[in-house]
């Protein structure tokens, strides 16, 4: 007899982009304008998977814009659509200081006003509810642990910590307390890459990995909040490919040695005016062991950047070139054979594998199949499974999921990186008594 899946509470850390596609200055005008997560999630309950819903933020008086840019893009396009949610703190009401989460940072970064959520968010949600963080990196890891520790499934976006140690410690809650962990790794999902990765396995010994992502500068008025103060292009945006390679590499190589390098001097310019810190470009340039055979080594090149063009008609460029002894893989996921021309625009590539926004014929929302929405269902299914006993939290590390066990060398390699360029050296990666450890 199956068991039954009851439907799952969830609360969204984090009211910007990714969630609401709001922005500080109004709604986003990147290719998530719209959102990614509140709409996903108000789909998912329209399905039945779902039930009640909640959105912490640290500005209340956010929330009627917020709910007018949602019933204006969401409920009157989608048809059956139910954008209700609960919302901390009260709309009267911005950063409450006595609900303020511990510095999670050891880098260079200081928690910001960012850091601070409603804890009573969290507080009311009850064991086997979820918890889905989209907020700045600096803050994961408190938001985690404070979820975890109250018996709450998470789901963080990348990456999920900024430091290794914080990662494991994630790991081991998570097993004691037994609940799913997840990091939201979305192009995991992305069929291209799923099937690429497939491919990869039958070429042999790694030897060159090539990765390039980019957002235009615009950006940076999106972000400049945290720029530079929170966090670092390396950890916004390589995290996606450097997770990618790891992914690919799981059973095959180890990665041993990282030296960082960085451009300088638009970000911290006019009309931006980032923190002098901020950087515009990095490079992680990264040494990586074969598992099974001595002589082989390989060399992985991860670059970011939020410094690109405004005009190259891509939110986000972004391919990769995989090399091995016996062939090559090449991406490139900002091209996908699909562009359209508006007068006074110009070109634009889209990508609706990620997530389609057109509704369907009969006017429901029609992105089920995107890998943006496949991310968060993954995780809203196997909390549900897990909820149900149907299943235990450690079988999914076995599936190829992102789980917090499954990324733990994406924040060691990440957190590698912000080292080498602090202070100017190699950083070496070690496995030393089933624990990973920078040296």
């Amino acid at each position: 007899m199956s068991k039954e899946l009851k439907k799952l509470n969830v609360l969204m850390c984090g009211t910007g982009e990714y969630t609401t596609g709001w922005t500080g200055s109004g709604a986003s005008q990147s290719d998530k304008k719209i959102g990614v997560v509140g709409l996903t999630l108000f789909d998912l309950r329209r399905l039945g998977k779902v039930d009640q819903l909640a959105m912490v933020g640290t500005n209340g008086t956010k929330y009627p814009a917020i709910r007018k840019h949602l019933a204006e893009k969401i409920g009157q396009v989608y048809a059956d659509m139910d954008i209700s949610f609960k919302s901390y703190p009260e709309e009267d009401k911005i950063d409450p200081e006595s609900c303020r989460f511990p510095n999670a940072s050891q880098v260079r970064y200081k928690l910001t006003a960012a850091g601070r959520l409603d804890k009573r968010a969290i507080d009311d949600l009850s064991p086997g509810d979820a918890v889905v963080i989209f907020t700045p990196d600096s803050t994961h890891y408190p938001i985690s642990v404070y979820a975890i520790e109250r018996d709450l499934h998470v789901l963080v976006t990348k990456p999920a910590t900024q430091l290794l140690a914080h990662h494991q410690d994630l790991i081991e809650k998570a097993k004691k307390h037994n609940v799913v962990v997840f990091v939201e790794h979305h192009k995991r999902f992305d069929p291209a890459y799923s099937d690429a990765k497939a491919r990869a396995d039958a070429l042999g010994e790694f030897n060159f990995f090539s990765a390039w992502m980019s957002q235009p500068k615009t950006q940076l008025e999106t972000f400049r909040a945290w720029a530079g103060k929170d966090s670092d292009i390396s950890y916004y945006l390589s995290s996606h490919h450097i997770d990618i390679c790891c992914w690919m590499l799981a059973n095959k190589a180890r990665p041993t040695r990282v030296v960082a390098s960085a451009a300088t001097g638009i970000a911290t310019g006019e009309p931006y005016n980032c923190v002098p810190q901020t950087e515009d470009t990095i490079t992680l340039l990264v040494d990586w062991q074969s598992i099974k055979s001595p002589r082989h080594k390989g060399t992985a090149v991860y670059t970011a950047s939020w410094t690109a063009p405004t005009t190259s008609g891509v939110h986000s460029a972004q391919h990769w070139y995989y090399m091995a002894e016996k062939g090559e893989v090449s991406v490139d996921q900002a091209h996908r054979g699909y562009d359209i021309v508006v007068d006074g625009e110009g070109k634009t590539y889209y990508n609706p594998f990620y997530m389609k926004y057109s509704p369907s014929e009969s006017g429901h929302f029609d992105g089920q199949r995107g890998y943006g929405y496949v991310s968060i269902e993954k995780f809203v299914d196997a909390a549900r499974s897990v909820n149900a006993r149907a299943s235990q939290p450690a079988e999914y590390d076995a599936h190829g999921l992102p789980t917090i066990a499954n990324t733990v060398l994406t924040t060691a390699i990440l957190h590698a990186g912000r080292i080498s360029l602090d202070e100017a050296r190699p950083v070496h990666i070690q496995l030393r008594g089933g624990k990973w450890v920078l040296e």
